[in-house]
C-alpha cells in the first residue's frame, strides 16, 4: 500500500513539475521577446477592463494559441494588438462578429467586448495574436489574490522554480549515494570471491545481481 501511494504521488509530482516548467517557458518566452513570440505558439495574457464580463473578468488569466487566419470565425475570442484610436499599443481580448477575407489574401476582423455597445475598429489578421484556449482559474485566482500577474510570478512561480532546484539537487543526491553503494558493494564482492568459504548457505547461492541489491537495500535502510 506505502509503495502504491508512493508511485502515486511521484505521478503527481511529476506532472506538478512538467505543467511549471511549461508555465515558466510560456512566461519567460513571452517577456523576453517581449509578446513577440509565444512558446509552441502559446502566450498569457490578463483581462484588465470589463468589457467581456461575464466570460471574463477583471484579473482573469488567459491562454491565448496562435491560429492561421483561415481557422477564425465568427464568435471566436481572440486577443489582437490595437492600433487606432484608444486601442494602439493595447493588447484587447474580444470577440469576432465579422470576419472576411479581402482581394489582397488578407482578412478583414471586426471585434467587440460582448459586454460593450459599439464594435472596436477594423483589424487586419497580421495584428491577431491568437484565439482564447481557456481561462485558468488556478492562476486567476493567485492574480485575483496578489493582483499582478507579474507579481504572481514572483510569489507563486518563483518559489515553485527554487522547488524543482532543491528536486532535483535531491535526485543528485540519489545518485551521488548509488554511486557510493555500487562502490562498497564492489569491495565487498571483491572480499566475498576472497573469502567465499565464510559465506553462509544463502549468499553462496545468491546470483552477484541479487547479493548486490540485498547490500544496497541494507545499506539504505541502516
Amino acid at each position: 500500500m506505502k509503495k502504491t501511494l508512493g508511485a502515486i504521488f511521484g505521478v503527481i509530482k511529476f506532472i506538478l513539475w512538467i505543467a511549471i516548467i511549461a508555465l515558466l517557458a510560456v512566461v519567460l518566452t513571452q517577456r523576453v521577446t517581449n509578446n513577440e513570440k509565444g512558446f509552441l505558439g502559446i502566450r498569457i495574457f490578463t483581462v484588465v477592463t470589463e468589457s467581456m464580463v461575464p466570460k471574463y473578468n477583471v484579473g482573469d488569466a488567459i491562454f491565448v494559441k496562435e491560429v492561421a487566419p483561415e481557422e477564425l470565425k465568427v464568435g471566436d475570442d481572440i486577443t489582437y494588438l490595437g492600433k487606432v484610436d484608444s486601442f494602439k499599443d493595447k493588447f484587447v481580448t474580444h470577440q469576432i462578429i465579422e470576419i472576411e477575407k479581402k482581394d489582397d489574401g488578407k482578412y478583414k476582423i471586426i471585434t467587440k467586448g460582448i459586454a460593450n455597445d459599439e464594435k472596436d475598429p477594423e483589424i487586419e489578421d497580421s495584428q491577431v495574436y491568437g484565439r482564447v484556449l481557456y481561462k485558468t482559474k488556478i492562476i486567476s485566482y493567485f492574480n485575483g489574490v496578489i493582483g499582478n500577474l507579474y507579481s504572481m510570478y514572483f510569489v507563486v512561480v518563483v518559489p515553485l522554480a527554487i522547488m524543482i532546484f532543491f528536486e532535483f539537487r535531491a535526485f543528485r543526491k540519489d545518485d551521488d549515494l548509488d554511486e557510493e553503494d555500487d562502490e562498497k558493494i564492489k569491495n565487498d564482492e571483491d572480499k566475498d570471491e576472497e573469502n567465499e568459504e565464510n559465506l553462509d548457505i544463502s549468499e553462496k547461492n545468491e546470483t552477484k545481481k541479487e547479493r548486490r541489491k540485498r547490500r544496497r537495500h541494507k545499506r539504505r535502510n541502516k
